[in-house]
Protein backbone atom coordinates (compact mmCIF):
# COMPACT_ATOMS: atom_id res chain seq x y z
CA UNK A 1 0.00 0.00 0.00
CA UNK A 2 1.06 3.71 -0.79
CA UNK A 3 2.43 5.32 2.21
CA UNK A 4 0.86 8.70 0.99
CA UNK A 5 -2.10 7.10 0.62
CA UNK A 6 -2.18 5.36 3.90
CA UNK A 7 -1.68 7.98 5.73
CA UNK A 8 -4.67 10.29 4.19
CA UNK A 9 -6.81 7.32 4.43
CA UNK A 10 -6.00 7.10 8.22
CA UNK A 11 -6.59 10.36 8.44
CA UNK A 12 -9.88 10.54 7.24
CA UNK A 13 -11.47 7.67 8.84
CA UNK A 14 -9.90 9.08 11.96
CA UNK A 15 -11.66 11.67 11.73
CA UNK A 16 -14.68 10.65 11.32
CA UNK A 17 -14.70 7.63 14.16
CA UNK A 18 -12.16 8.71 16.33
CA UNK A 19 -9.05 7.75 16.62
CA UNK A 20 -9.06 4.86 19.62
CA UNK A 21 -12.41 3.29 18.22
CA UNK A 22 -10.42 3.46 14.53
CA UNK A 23 -7.60 1.16 15.82
CA UNK A 24 -9.74 -1.05 18.26
CA UNK A 25 -11.87 -1.47 14.87
CA UNK A 26 -8.62 -2.23 12.90
CA UNK A 27 -7.13 -4.76 15.70
CA UNK A 28 -10.60 -6.42 15.97
CA UNK A 29 -10.42 -7.10 12.04
CA UNK A 30 -7.03 -8.69 11.96
CA UNK A 31 -6.60 -6.58 8.93
CA UNK A 32 -5.34 -2.81 7.47
CA UNK A 33 -2.02 -3.46 8.74
CA UNK A 34 -0.39 -0.14 6.76
CA UNK A 35 -3.77 1.84 8.01
CA UNK A 36 -2.67 0.69 11.72
CA UNK A 37 0.91 1.88 11.46
CA UNK A 38 0.20 5.02 9.92
CA UNK A 39 -2.75 5.92 12.83
CA UNK A 40 -0.12 5.07 15.57
CA UNK A 41 2.54 6.94 13.57
CA UNK A 42 0.28 10.03 13.42
CA UNK A 43 -1.08 9.22 16.89
CA UNK A 44 0.08 11.57 19.93
CA UNK A 45 2.44 10.78 22.69
CA UNK A 46 -0.99 10.06 25.47
CA UNK A 47 -2.72 8.59 22.75
CA UNK A 48 -0.18 5.74 21.76
CA UNK A 49 -0.31 2.78 23.91
CA UNK A 50 2.25 2.20 25.90
CA UNK A 51 4.11 -0.53 26.77
CA UNK A 52 3.35 -1.87 30.38
CA UNK A 53 4.28 -4.87 32.69
CA UNK A 54 4.48 -8.57 31.62
CA UNK A 55 1.17 -9.41 33.17
CA UNK A 56 -0.48 -6.85 30.79
CA UNK A 57 1.51 -6.45 27.45
CA UNK A 58 0.38 -3.24 25.30
CA UNK A 59 -2.71 -1.48 26.25
CA UNK A 60 -3.96 2.34 27.16
CA UNK A 61 -4.40 2.16 30.88
CA UNK A 62 -7.25 4.96 31.15
CA UNK A 63 -6.54 6.77 34.07
CA UNK A 64 -8.46 9.65 35.20
CA UNK A 65 -9.22 12.39 32.83
CA UNK A 66 -6.71 10.58 30.10
CA UNK A 67 -7.87 9.34 26.62
CA UNK A 68 -10.51 9.75 24.86
CA UNK A 69 -13.80 11.31 26.91
CA UNK A 70 -16.54 11.66 24.50
CA UNK A 71 -19.87 12.16 26.90
CA UNK A 72 -20.96 15.90 27.26
CA UNK A 73 -20.26 15.01 31.02
CA UNK A 74 -17.55 13.31 32.51
CA UNK A 75 -18.02 12.26 36.15
CA UNK A 76 -14.63 10.21 37.83
CA UNK A 77 -14.84 7.70 40.85
CA UNK A 78 -13.30 10.34 43.51
CA UNK A 79 -13.62 9.07 47.47
CA UNK A 80 -16.25 11.75 47.57
CA UNK A 81 -18.51 10.91 44.89
CA UNK A 82 -18.94 7.07 45.37
CA UNK A 83 -20.46 4.81 48.04
CA UNK A 84 -18.80 1.91 48.88
CA UNK A 85 -20.84 -1.44 49.45
CA UNK A 86 -23.93 0.87 49.00
CA UNK A 87 -26.18 2.59 46.76
CA UNK A 88 -27.83 6.17 46.72
CA UNK A 89 -31.44 6.73 48.46
CA UNK A 90 -33.61 9.09 46.84
CA UNK A 91 -33.05 11.77 49.89
CA UNK A 92 -29.08 11.43 47.89
CA UNK A 93 -27.57 14.74 46.98
CA UNK A 94 -26.19 14.42 43.62
CA UNK A 95 -22.88 14.68 42.32
CA UNK A 96 -23.90 15.93 38.94
CA UNK A 97 -26.93 17.31 37.03
CA UNK A 98 -27.34 16.40 33.14
CA UNK A 99 -30.34 17.80 30.61
CA UNK A 100 -32.28 14.96 29.88
CA UNK A 101 -30.94 13.07 25.72
CA UNK A 102 -27.39 14.63 27.30
CA UNK A 103 -24.30 11.93 27.47
CA UNK A 104 -22.30 10.96 30.39
CA UNK A 105 -19.02 9.50 30.49
CA UNK A 106 -18.06 7.57 34.17
CA UNK A 107 -15.13 6.27 34.67
CA UNK A 108 -15.36 3.19 37.40
CA UNK A 109 -13.43 1.46 39.80
CA UNK A 110 -14.19 -2.33 40.28
CA UNK A 111 -13.90 -3.32 43.71
CA UNK A 112 -12.00 -6.33 43.12
CA UNK A 113 -8.15 -5.74 44.39
CA UNK A 114 -9.03 -2.86 46.78
CA UNK A 115 -11.58 -5.30 48.90
CA UNK A 116 -10.44 -6.27 52.29
CA UNK A 117 -10.03 -9.31 51.94
CA UNK A 118 -7.22 -8.89 49.24
CA UNK A 119 -5.18 -6.13 51.48
CA UNK A 120 -7.22 -3.36 50.48
CA UNK A 121 -4.43 -1.93 48.58
CA UNK A 122 -4.19 -2.49 44.88
CA UNK A 123 -0.66 -1.08 44.20
CA UNK A 124 0.63 -4.09 46.78
CA UNK A 125 -2.29 -7.17 45.57
CA UNK A 126 -1.84 -6.19 41.86
CA UNK A 127 2.01 -5.72 41.79
CA UNK A 128 1.89 -9.28 43.34
CA UNK A 129 0.65 -10.24 39.78
CA UNK A 130 2.94 -8.59 37.40
CA UNK A 131 1.09 -5.27 37.34
CA UNK A 132 3.58 -2.19 37.19
CA UNK A 133 2.55 0.37 39.83
CA UNK A 134 2.31 3.03 36.80
CA UNK A 135 -1.21 0.72 35.52
CA UNK A 136 -2.91 0.34 38.86
CA UNK A 137 -5.39 2.91 38.59
CA UNK A 138 -5.25 6.14 40.96
CA UNK A 139 -8.58 6.50 41.67
CA UNK A 140 -8.63 2.40 42.37
CA UNK A 141 -5.85 3.83 44.37
CA UNK A 142 -7.65 6.67 46.32
CA UNK A 143 -10.96 5.18 47.10
CA UNK A 144 -8.79 2.29 48.67
CA UNK A 145 -6.72 4.78 50.85
CA UNK A 146 -9.35 7.63 51.37
CA UNK A 147 -12.95 6.60 51.14
CA UNK A 148 -14.88 7.33 54.74
CA UNK A 149 -18.27 8.44 53.39
CA UNK A 150 -19.46 5.41 55.51
CA UNK A 151 -17.82 2.68 57.89
CA UNK A 152 -16.41 -0.53 56.29
CA UNK A 153 -17.33 -3.78 57.11
CA UNK A 154 -16.19 -6.27 55.09
CA UNK A 155 -18.76 -8.83 56.34
CA UNK A 156 -21.92 -6.46 56.56
CA UNK A 157 -21.39 -4.24 53.02
CA UNK A 158 -21.81 -4.61 49.86
CA UNK A 159 -17.97 -5.04 47.92
CA UNK A 160 -18.79 -2.67 44.73
CA UNK A 161 -17.66 1.06 44.40
CA UNK A 162 -20.56 2.98 43.40
CA UNK A 163 -20.99 6.65 41.38
CA UNK A 164 -22.85 9.02 41.48
CA UNK A 165 -25.66 9.52 41.80
CA UNK A 166 -26.61 11.64 38.91
CA UNK A 167 -29.99 14.51 38.70
CA UNK A 168 -31.45 13.83 34.83
CA UNK A 169 -33.78 17.07 34.77
CA UNK A 170 -37.06 16.79 34.32
CA UNK A 171 -37.33 12.93 35.93
CA UNK A 172 -40.61 12.83 38.47
CA UNK A 173 -41.61 9.58 40.47
CA UNK A 174 -44.17 7.20 37.61
CA UNK A 175 -41.36 8.40 34.69
CA UNK A 176 -38.41 5.85 33.25
CA UNK A 177 -35.31 6.28 32.83
CA UNK A 178 -34.18 5.29 29.35
CA UNK A 179 -30.59 4.05 29.79
CA UNK A 180 -28.54 3.62 26.25
CA UNK A 181 -24.95 1.99 26.94
CA UNK A 182 -22.37 3.66 24.21
CA UNK A 183 -19.33 2.73 25.35
CA UNK A 184 -18.02 0.29 27.94
CA UNK A 185 -14.34 0.35 27.47
CA UNK A 186 -11.87 -1.34 29.54
CA UNK A 187 -9.63 0.73 31.66
CA UNK A 188 -6.62 -1.98 32.22
CA UNK A 189 -5.36 -4.65 30.18
CA UNK A 190 -6.55 -7.19 33.74
CA UNK A 191 -9.49 -8.30 35.93
CA UNK A 192 -10.01 -10.38 38.76
CA UNK A 193 -12.73 -13.54 39.33
CA UNK A 194 -13.50 -13.84 43.39
CA UNK A 195 -15.19 -17.09 44.74
CA UNK A 196 -15.66 -16.55 48.36
CA UNK A 197 -16.82 -18.25 51.58
CA UNK A 198 -20.55 -18.59 52.14
CA UNK A 199 -21.44 -16.78 48.86
CA UNK A 200 -21.62 -18.35 45.34
CA UNK A 201 -23.40 -21.28 43.77
CA UNK A 202 -21.90 -24.04 45.77
CA UNK A 203 -21.80 -22.13 49.01
CA UNK A 204 -21.52 -23.46 52.38
CA UNK A 205 -25.04 -22.75 53.73
CA UNK A 206 -24.81 -20.22 57.53
CA UNK A 207 -26.07 -23.60 59.22
CA UNK A 208 -22.87 -24.93 58.76
CA UNK A 209 -24.49 -27.30 55.93
CA UNK A 210 -24.30 -27.66 52.18
CA UNK A 211 -27.04 -26.20 50.61
CA UNK A 212 -29.69 -28.66 48.82
CA UNK A 213 -28.24 -30.74 46.25
CA UNK A 214 -24.76 -30.89 46.95
CA UNK A 215 -22.72 -32.62 49.45
CA UNK A 216 -20.55 -30.93 51.77
CA UNK A 217 -17.20 -32.18 49.62
CA UNK A 218 -18.56 -30.11 46.88
CA UNK A 219 -18.82 -27.04 48.45
CA UNK A 220 -16.70 -24.29 47.15
CA UNK A 221 -14.33 -23.26 47.94
CA UNK A 222 -13.82 -25.96 50.09
CA UNK A 223 -14.98 -26.38 53.58
CA UNK A 224 -10.90 -26.76 54.89
CA UNK A 225 -10.23 -23.71 53.56
CA UNK A 226 -12.33 -21.60 55.17
CA UNK A 227 -10.95 -19.03 57.20
CA UNK A 228 -13.92 -16.70 58.41
CA UNK A 229 -13.68 -17.53 62.16
CA UNK A 230 -10.51 -15.48 62.42
CA UNK A 231 -12.19 -12.62 62.48
CA UNK A 232 -9.49 -11.20 59.58
CA UNK A 233 -10.60 -10.93 56.00
CA UNK A 234 -7.09 -11.63 54.76
CA UNK A 235 -7.64 -14.73 56.20
CA UNK A 236 -10.67 -15.78 55.26
CA UNK A 237 -9.20 -18.35 52.49
CA UNK A 238 -11.15 -16.68 49.39
CA UNK A 239 -10.12 -17.53 46.27
CA UNK A 240 -8.92 -14.63 43.37
CA UNK A 241 -8.12 -15.55 39.83
CA UNK A 242 -6.35 -12.82 38.21
CA UNK A 243 -7.17 -12.41 34.50
CA UNK A 244 -4.97 -11.10 32.33
CA UNK A 245 -6.13 -9.28 28.91
CA UNK A 246 -5.27 -10.14 25.79
CA UNK A 247 -6.23 -9.14 22.48
CA UNK A 248 -9.77 -8.60 23.38
CA UNK A 249 -9.87 -11.77 25.47
CA UNK A 250 -9.50 -13.05 29.09
CA UNK A 251 -6.55 -15.31 29.73
CA UNK A 252 -6.63 -17.89 32.97
CA UNK A 253 -3.36 -20.10 33.54
CA UNK A 254 -3.44 -23.35 35.02
CA UNK A 255 -0.77 -25.25 35.50
CA UNK A 256 1.22 -25.23 32.38
CA UNK A 257 -2.03 -24.61 30.54
CA UNK A 258 -4.41 -21.69 30.52
CA UNK A 259 -8.08 -20.79 28.92
CA UNK A 260 -9.00 -18.10 26.76
CA UNK A 261 -12.59 -16.36 26.06
CA UNK A 262 -13.54 -13.43 24.87
CA UNK A 263 -14.15 -10.35 26.97
CA UNK A 264 -17.70 -8.82 26.64
CA UNK A 265 -17.56 -5.35 28.92
CA UNK A 266 -20.78 -3.84 30.60
CA UNK A 267 -21.96 -2.46 33.77
CA UNK A 268 -23.41 -4.69 36.45
CA UNK A 269 -24.77 -2.50 38.47
CA UNK A 270 -26.93 0.49 36.51
CA UNK A 271 -29.92 1.87 38.68
CA UNK A 272 -31.91 4.33 39.54
CA UNK A 273 -32.44 5.70 43.91
CA UNK A 274 -35.09 3.03 45.32
CA UNK A 275 -34.73 2.48 48.69
CA UNK A 276 -36.23 5.54 50.90
CA UNK A 277 -34.21 5.37 53.73
CA UNK A 278 -31.77 7.98 54.68
CA UNK A 279 -29.20 5.93 56.55
CA UNK A 280 -26.17 5.93 54.07
CA UNK A 281 -25.66 1.92 55.43
CA UNK A 282 -29.21 1.20 55.27
CA UNK A 283 -30.37 -2.21 54.10
CA UNK A 284 -32.24 -1.52 51.48
CA UNK A 285 -29.63 0.03 49.89
CA UNK A 286 -26.98 -2.12 50.09
CA UNK A 287 -25.40 -2.66 46.75
CA UNK A 288 -25.24 -6.56 46.69
CA UNK A 289 -29.43 -7.58 45.86
CA UNK A 290 -30.86 -5.60 42.59
CA UNK A 291 -34.37 -3.92 43.10
CA UNK A 292 -36.94 -2.79 40.84
CA UNK A 293 -34.90 0.38 40.72
CA UNK A 294 -32.32 -1.46 38.76
CA UNK A 295 -28.80 -1.52 40.48
CA UNK A 296 -27.00 -4.89 40.79
CA UNK A 297 -28.92 -6.64 38.07
CA UNK A 298 -25.85 -8.63 36.20
CA UNK A 299 -27.19 -9.44 33.15
CA UNK A 300 -24.43 -9.75 30.50
CA UNK A 301 -26.90 -8.46 27.39
CA UNK A 302 -26.48 -5.15 28.69
CA UNK A 303 -22.91 -3.50 27.03
CA UNK A 304 -22.65 -1.16 24.02
CA UNK A 305 -25.62 -0.13 22.00
CA UNK A 306 -28.12 -1.97 24.88
CA UNK A 307 -31.01 0.20 26.22
CA UNK A 308 -32.30 -0.48 30.10
CA UNK A 309 -34.85 0.91 31.44
CA UNK A 310 -36.16 1.59 34.72
CA UNK A 311 -38.99 3.40 36.54
CA UNK A 312 -38.19 6.53 38.79
CA UNK A 313 -38.62 6.86 42.57
CA UNK A 314 -36.81 10.03 42.96
CA UNK A 315 -36.60 13.47 41.59
CA UNK A 316 -34.31 13.12 38.81
CA UNK A 317 -34.19 10.00 38.72
CA UNK A 318 -30.51 9.76 40.45
CA UNK A 319 -28.28 7.62 38.16
CA UNK A 320 -25.48 5.63 39.39
CA UNK A 321 -23.22 3.03 38.41
CA UNK A 322 -20.38 0.53 39.52
CA UNK A 323 -19.54 -3.30 39.39
CA UNK A 324 -17.86 -2.61 36.26
CA UNK A 325 -17.51 -6.22 34.45
CA UNK A 326 -15.38 -7.57 31.29
CA UNK A 327 -17.09 -10.68 31.12
CA UNK A 328 -19.55 -12.97 32.36
CA UNK A 329 -21.32 -16.07 31.98
CA UNK A 330 -24.99 -16.56 32.93
CA UNK A 331 -25.78 -17.48 36.09
CA UNK A 332 -22.25 -15.46 37.01
CA UNK A 333 -21.79 -18.89 39.60
CA UNK A 334 -18.50 -18.33 41.13
CA UNK A 335 -19.84 -15.10 42.92
CA UNK A 336 -18.03 -12.16 40.99
CA UNK A 337 -18.10 -12.05 37.21
CA UNK A 338 -14.23 -11.09 35.42
CA UNK A 339 -14.56 -7.62 37.05
CA UNK A 340 -12.26 -5.08 35.86
CA UNK A 341 -12.41 -1.01 35.61
CA UNK A 342 -14.65 0.57 32.54
CA UNK A 343 -14.93 3.91 31.48
CA UNK A 344 -19.36 4.18 30.49
CA UNK A 345 -20.71 6.61 28.22
CA UNK A 346 -24.50 6.57 28.52
CA UNK A 347 -27.70 8.38 27.17
CA UNK A 348 -29.99 9.30 29.45
CA UNK A 349 -33.73 10.34 28.28
CA UNK A 350 -36.64 10.71 30.55
CA UNK A 351 -39.66 8.91 29.12
CA UNK A 352 -43.09 9.92 30.96
CA UNK A 353 -45.96 7.97 30.95
CA UNK A 354 -48.32 7.71 27.49
CA UNK A 355 -45.53 9.23 25.31
CA UNK A 356 -44.64 5.65 24.04
CA UNK A 357 -41.19 6.13 24.41
CA UNK A 358 -40.42 3.44 26.54
CA UNK A 359 -42.21 0.08 26.88
CA UNK A 360 -45.70 -0.03 29.59
CA UNK A 361 -43.82 -2.74 31.87
CA UNK A 362 -40.58 -0.60 32.54
CA UNK A 363 -43.24 2.47 34.39
CA UNK A 364 -43.05 -1.05 37.06
CA UNK A 365 -40.63 -2.76 36.14
CA UNK A 366 -37.17 -3.07 34.93
CA UNK A 367 -37.13 -4.29 31.09
CA UNK A 368 -34.32 -4.12 28.33
CA UNK A 369 -33.77 -4.30 24.97
CA UNK A 370 -30.63 -4.84 22.72
CA UNK A 371 -30.24 -4.56 18.71
CA UNK A 372 -31.88 -7.82 18.27
CA UNK A 373 -33.77 -8.68 21.38
CA UNK A 374 -36.66 -7.51 23.79
CA UNK A 375 -35.09 -8.47 27.46
CA UNK A 376 -38.05 -8.65 30.35
CA UNK A 377 -36.61 -8.99 33.49
CA UNK A 378 -37.49 -11.07 36.69
CA UNK A 379 -36.08 -10.77 39.84
CA UNK A 380 -36.90 -13.70 43.07
CA UNK A 381 -37.19 -10.18 45.97
CA UNK A 382 -37.53 -6.90 43.97
CA UNK A 383 -37.59 -4.82 47.12
CA UNK A 384 -34.26 -5.74 47.57
CA UNK A 385 -34.24 -8.55 50.29
CA UNK A 386 -34.57 -6.23 53.19
CA UNK A 387 -36.41 -9.20 54.96
CA UNK A 388 -34.31 -12.02 53.42
CA UNK A 389 -35.00 -14.34 50.81
CA UNK A 390 -35.09 -17.49 50.11
CA UNK A 391 -33.15 -16.87 46.77
CA UNK A 392 -36.12 -19.31 44.83
CA UNK A 393 -35.15 -19.09 41.03
CA UNK A 394 -38.81 -20.12 40.09
CA UNK A 395 -40.59 -16.42 41.48
CA UNK A 396 -37.74 -14.78 39.41
CA UNK A 397 -38.58 -16.82 36.42
CA UNK A 398 -42.22 -16.37 36.80
CA UNK A 399 -42.20 -12.53 36.62
CA UNK A 400 -40.00 -12.90 34.05
CA UNK A 401 -42.77 -14.87 32.24
CA UNK A 402 -45.23 -12.49 33.46
CA UNK A 403 -43.58 -9.35 32.46
CA UNK A 404 -42.80 -11.01 28.99
CA UNK A 405 -46.59 -11.64 28.38
CA UNK A 406 -47.45 -7.73 29.29
CA UNK A 407 -44.99 -6.58 26.53
CA UNK A 408 -46.05 -8.75 23.92
CA UNK A 409 -49.99 -8.00 25.05
CA UNK A 410 -49.75 -4.23 25.76
CA UNK A 411 -46.71 -3.12 23.32
CA UNK A 412 -47.34 -6.32 20.39
CA UNK A 413 -50.80 -6.60 20.31
CA UNK A 414 -50.14 -10.28 20.51
CA UNK A 415 -53.64 -11.73 22.83
CA UNK A 416 -52.20 -13.36 26.03
CA UNK A 417 -52.85 -17.09 25.53
CA UNK A 418 -51.03 -16.74 22.13
CA UNK A 419 -48.14 -14.91 23.66
CA UNK A 420 -47.72 -17.56 26.29
CA UNK A 421 -47.64 -19.93 23.40
CA UNK A 422 -45.18 -17.82 21.49
CA UNK A 423 -42.77 -17.50 24.50
CA UNK A 424 -42.77 -21.28 24.88
CA UNK A 425 -42.17 -22.16 20.96
CA UNK A 426 -39.47 -19.33 20.17
CA UNK A 427 -38.41 -17.17 23.09
CA UNK A 428 -35.56 -18.37 25.58
CA UNK A 429 -35.20 -17.61 29.52
CA UNK A 430 -31.84 -17.47 30.94
CA UNK A 431 -30.29 -17.26 34.61
CA UNK A 432 -28.97 -13.83 34.66
CA UNK A 433 -27.13 -14.20 38.28
CA UNK A 434 -27.88 -16.65 41.42
CA UNK A 435 -25.15 -15.03 43.60
CA UNK A 436 -27.09 -11.69 44.87
CA UNK A 437 -29.14 -12.58 47.33
CA UNK A 438 -31.53 -11.65 45.01
CA UNK A 439 -31.32 -13.84 41.63
CA UNK A 440 -32.82 -12.91 38.75
CA UNK A 441 -33.93 -14.46 35.02
CA UNK A 442 -34.09 -12.88 31.85
CA UNK A 443 -35.47 -13.54 28.73
CA UNK A 444 -34.76 -12.95 25.17
CA UNK A 445 -37.53 -12.14 22.32
CA UNK A 446 -36.48 -11.88 19.16
CA UNK A 447 -36.92 -8.65 17.08
CA UNK A 448 -37.01 -10.57 13.80
CA UNK A 449 -39.72 -12.70 14.09
CA UNK A 450 -41.70 -9.77 14.61
CA UNK A 451 -40.57 -7.65 11.60
CA UNK A 452 -42.76 -7.13 8.89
Amino acid sequence: MDASFAEAAAETIIKGIGRRDFVRAVAAMGAGVGLTATAASCATASETPKATGAATGNFEVLQPDQGDISGDHYLQSNPDQVLWGYVPNVHATPVMRMRSEETITIDTVSHEGILEDQGRNPVEYFGGKGVDESDVLQDAIAVAADYNRTPRNFDKDGPHVVTGPVFVEGAEPGDVLKIETLQAIPRVPYGVVSSRHGKGALALKADGTAPDGISLDEVMPPIASDGRPTGNPTQYGNVSTFTAVEDGHGIMSYGDARVRFPLSPFMGIMGVAFSQDRDLTAATANSIPPTIGGGNIDIRLLGEQSTLYLPVFAEGALFYVGDPHMAMGDGEVALTAMEGSLRGTYRLTVCKPGSGDAPSVAYRYPFAETDDVWVPIGLSDPDGAVDGNGTDLDVAMRRAVVNALDFLQNDQGMDRATAYAYLSAASDFAVSQVVDRTVGVHGKIYKSHFAA
